[in-house]
């Protein structure tokens, strides 16, 4: 890492941006629910290790806090969501319902035990307040619904959100979308900001899939996560003007290939939007309106299938790479391992660095392994949160890593956490007090108060 990336906290610069990660929790396990993604459906029915997926998350958190750059914690889901199931007709005493699921409805019972915090960019979208016209940062849940793992979890986010942004003169909250196909939304996911720097007013690039109202042509394989109506909601709330924002259909081949979010297929960061080139249903378009919105030039890093073909990058997640910013105007990139194990992603990676048109100077590997499994890469793990130090400072919790916390977050995981879970264990009702007894305690180490909806008796 540059010595510039390790002054970053002298900087005079008021804004930074953080990353809050989600931390894998403790029924992290490869069920294969989600549809589209080609990795976690390759990967169904293999035995996980909650505790090596947690400590590679906290690893990855702790060396780019380490290397200067601002690092959040954020909870995991509480699984299984036992309460799903009994609203679904399982009753009698947990060991009962857990039982009876496992025997009747295993899908079921593998979609209450996800362990969805290695899609932690799904769970809002946020817009800063250097963009909004109160000042204020501006979060909205997403609803999730287009799968039913997923749909269980705005509650929990929305909940978790507010006790950690929960100064009403800093931050605000808007309704989750309503749960419905016509307003699907899958958050950060399929949202980049790009900007001149994170404290500069920014453009709004909301990617979707399809048009729920007078749609146009979709992809044919899987289905779509993200529409345009949703996306304009979200701006709506968040006060954004036609001037901040640039509403882009993603290529629905690349959505057949297992490109289900945007940012399987492209990353932004600052003025640089580094992307494949299927990426946008129509390139041209999308680069011409982020130009005529953008304050900055916009430094657009096109990788051609040539170069990478769909299947590599979605193997790889060279895209759901993390694009960090340097105080000296350089950026680095953090990708996952799969990367450098690619000879042709790995070159391709080799020749940016080289390339001398881009700010990207840097790359550092990391081993996410275990969520990459569930097709989790670096980028897919974290929410990017611009903040000014008030807004820092207004933080509710101990939510913003050091040594302190991450050392106690280790001891956490290992005291809590199994090294072995299959599907099989799912149904194991000590796991379901192991996850209990474990949240119970992280809420307590972390200060944020109640905001799972079942606690321990």
């Amino acid at each position: 890492m540059s010595e510039g990336a390790m002054s970053e906290g002298s900087m005079s610069e008021e804004v930074r941006e953080v990353n809050f990660d989600g931390l894998v929790g403790p029924t992290h396990n490869y069920a294969g629910l989600a549809h589209g993604n080609v990795a976690s459906m390759r990967h169904e029915g293999l035995t996980a290790n909650p505790r090596e997926a947690a400590l590679q998350g906290l690893d990855k958190m702790k060396s780019l806090m380490e290397a200067g750059y601002a690092q959040g914690v954020l909870p995991p889901q509480q699984r299984p969501d036992l309460g799903a199931l009994r609203d679904l007709g399982f009753t009698g005493d947990d060991a009962s319902v857990l039982a009876r699921a496992a025997q009747e409805a295993p899908q079921l019972l593998r979609a209450v035990c996800s362990a969805s915090s290695m899609w932690t960019a799904n769970a809002a979208t946020v817009t800063p307040s250097a963009d909004a016209s109160d000042g204020r940062v501006h979060f909205t849940a997403a609803n999730l619904q287009s799968s039913f793992h997923r749909y269980l979890e705005p509650r929990t986010t929305a909940r978790v959100l507010a006790a950690m942004f929960r100064d009403e003169t800093h931050f605000a909250h808007h309704p989750v979308l309503p749960a419905t196909p016509a307003f699907s939304d899958e958050g950060a996911a399929n949202h980049t900001r790009l900007s001149g720097a994170h404290g500069e007013p920014g453009v709004h690039l909301f990617v979707y899939g399809r048009q729920a109202f007078g749609g146009q042509h979709g992809p044919t394989r899987y289905p779509t996560r993200q529409t345009l109506e949703a996306s304009q909601a979200i701006a709506r709330q968040h006060g954004l003007s036609d001037a901040q924002t640039v509403f882009a259909q993603q290529n629905p081949e690349a959505i057949d290939a297992g490109v289900f979010h945007n940012d399987v297929i492209a990353v932004g960061n600052g003025p640089v939007l580094l992307y494949h080139d299927m990426a946008f249903r129509d390139e041209d378009a999308t680069l011409d309106a982020l130009r005529a919105r953008m304050a900055s030039p916009l430094i657009p890093v096109r990788v051609p299938s040539e170069a990478v073909s769909l299947e590599d990058a979605v193997s790889t997640y060279l895209f759901n790479s993390q694009l960090l910013s340097n105080p000296d105007g350089s950026m680095t990139l953090v990708v996952p391992g799969e990367c450098q194990e690619n000879e042709t992603v790995w070159r391709t990676i080799q020749d940016l660095l080289l390339a001398g048109y881009n700010p990207i100077s840097e790359v550092l590997v990391k081993d996410v392994k275990q969520s990459m499994r569930n097709g989790g890469g670096p980028a897919c793990l974290r929410l990017r949160v611009a903040l000014s130090s008030a807004e820092r400072q207004a933080l509710g919790g101990r939510v913003l890593l050091d040594e302190a916390l991450h050392g106690d977050l280790t001891a956490w995981v290992e005291r809590h956490y199994r090294d072995r879970l299959t599907p099989a264990d799912l149904a194991d009702p000590q796991l379901a007090q192991e996850s209990l007894t474990a949240l119970d305690e992280l809420t307590q180490l972390l200060g944020i108060g109640n905001v799972y909806p079942f606690q321990l008796e």
